[in-house]
Order: C-alpha cells, then structure tokens, then sequence
C-alpha cells in the first residue's frame, strides 16, 4: 500500500460532491418506518410530553397525520395500540374492533400503498402490563403463545402487511406463522423483534403507550443487556421459526449487536431507534447544547453503517423533510 505523500487521504475529502461520490453509508427515506400511538376516542391529537413532536391521535384524527406522513414519501408506518379497556389476557389485543384494528384501516382508507406493520405484543392490553399471560406473579410462555398468535390474525384480518411480534416470548414466530398460514395468509410477512433488550431507555415509550409493568420488570423474557451471542441465538431461533425480517432493539446502544448480526445472517434487518435514543437527542437540541439536525444524520448514519437495512425512528418524518431538500 502507498504511503504519505504520495497517498493523500485527504484528496477524496476536499469537495462535497468528492465525498458524496465515495460515501459508503447513507440514509434514504425508503429505509425508514415512522411509528404512530392510536388510542380509542375521538378528535385526539395530545402530544407526548416526555417526546416532543410525538402525539397519539384517536382513528379519527390519524388520516391527517398519515396525509403527511405519505406525501413525505416515507413508506411504512408502525402501530402501538393505547386501549380504553384492560384485562388479564389482553382480550381487546384481538377484538375486531380493537384500536390497532381500527387504525389499520384509517391508513389504508387515507393512504392504500402505505405499508402498514402492526406491533404484535399484549403489553398495551393487559391491566397488569406485561407482554403475556400471567400465572403468580410469573409470565406464562406457553399460554401466552395462543394469544399473541390471536392477535396478529386479527391484525391481518384487518389489513396489516406485516406483523412484528416483540413480547419475546420463545416460540412466538412459529405460533404466528402457523396461525397465519391456516387462515391463508401465507404471503404476510413477519418481522419478529428477534434481539429485543430489557433496555432502560424505553422509558418515554412506556409513558407514551400506557404499557409499563404493574409488578416487577420484563427481565426475565427480554435479552439481558450483556449478552451478544444470545442475541444470535435469538436471531437464528426466530428464523427457524419462520421469520422474514429480524429486529435488534435498541439501536444506538447496541451497533455491536447490529453488526454481530449482519455478519451472520444474510436476512433483512431493522433497528428500533427508539424512544430514550429519541428524547434524548430531542432535549439536548431544544437546549442548544447539539445540533438536531447533525446529530440525528450522524446517529442514524451509524446504525445504517452497522448493518440494518431499515430504522424504526420517530425523526422519521424530520429525516424526510431534510432529505427532500
């Protein structure tokens, strides 16, 4: 290899159109999925005070933030149910006429070639807010199978194009897929939050979503935050099972485990910049202390950078604003 002076690094940096030539990374308004809080009601459209920027909107309102949201060219949407009633199994997780449900069809009303992924856990729906059934105190595995199964029929039943399960319970994939694939619904796509951690910055998602534990924590179904090559197992199990996209979640914290996985399996991959990553960033800017727009394509850059081909963000309609002009 050459050396200095006649290798001059610096010569592909000196222009921008030098470095946008060999720019090895980028963020593309087709890589991102926006999320959307939906909650039973009407004309709602309150803003989450620990998200600034982020709202939970009733059906009715949704449109006009879907109208947006497409026009801005950004080509999916996630949905986070937030529900009037609750009980022990999460029953309103499945009704027809449920709040996902109800969502999923105000966006394929407003926007029909809007790709429209649905959160498939029953944390929002059980008054006891854990991602399962609940025996004494403990989160039943097995049992829980049926019902997250239940729910992402329902889902599909609905109009949803891709289900995401992320209660992490072992054997979910294959519960749903086997689900889907008896009602005719083999062409649905699953992408199964296959590295979710019990991560502490959750925090303003759990406040957004009305979906923090009653008792305990979810530590003993969610990944440790340690481990990395549990996160592959994790990954391969979900694949096995019949999983067409994985998920790592969070992303900023664990690039290491984006990467891990990219390595090792050639399937799509999305991260999950989620809420802490967001709200934090949100804080620092509206304190002058960073430069919003720099350090969201930076953060965003480096997860694309890592490996995954898709990114759950909330600046997801910001990212599209900037890149369009």
């Amino acid at each position: 290899m050459a050396m200095f002076p006649e290798l001059r690094l610096r010569r592909l940096r000196r222009t921008e159109a030098l470095r946008a030539l060999v720019r090895e990374n980028q963020v593309d308004v087709g890589d991102l999925i926006y999320p959307l809080f939906v909650e039973e009601g009407k004309g709602i459209k309150l803003e989450i005070e620990s998200m600034p920027g982020i709202c939970r909107f009733s059906p009715d309102r949704l449109p006009e933030e879907v109208e947006e949201v497409a026009k801005l060219k950004i080509p999916a949407v996630i949905l986070f149910g937030v529900p009037e009633h609750k009980d022990e199994v999460g029953s309103s997780a499945y009704d027809p006429e449920g709040i996902v449900q109800q969502a999923i069809r105000a966006v394929k009303k407003t926007a029909p070639e809007m790709i429209v992924v649905t959160d498939v856990c029953l944390c929002e729906y059980t008054s006891h807010g854990h991602c399962g059934i609940v025996d004494e105190n403990y989160v039943d595995n097995d049992r829980s199978l049926a019902v997250i199964a239940r729910t992402a029929l329902a889902h599909v039943e609905a109009g949803a194009d891709i289900v995401a399960p992320s209660d992490m319970m072992d054997g979910r994939v294959r519960a749903i897929r086997t689900a889907l694939d008896r009602e005719g619904f083999q062409h649905i796509p699953i992408l199964a939050y296959a590295a979710k951690y019990a991560s502490a910055f959750y925090g303003p998602f759990r406040t957004a979503a009305e979906s923090a534990p009653k008792f305990g924590d979810r530590r003993s179904y969610q990944m440790d935050p340690p481990n990395v090559r549990e996160a592959l197992r994790e990954v391969e199990q979900d694949i096995n099972e019949g999983a067409d996209l994985i998920m790592v979640k969070p992303a900023l914290p664990y690039l290491d485990v984006i990467r891990a996985v990219r390595e090792a399996f050639n399937y799509p991959l999305a991260a999950y910049n989620v809420s802490g990553e967001y709200s934090m960033l949100k804080a620092a800017a509206q304190k002058g202390w960073l430069d919003e727009k720099a350090v969201v394509m930076e953060s965003l850059t480096a997860i694309k950078r890592a490996g995954a081909e898709i990114i759950i963000t909330y600046f997801a309609k910001q990212v599209a604003q900037w890149l369009s002009k």
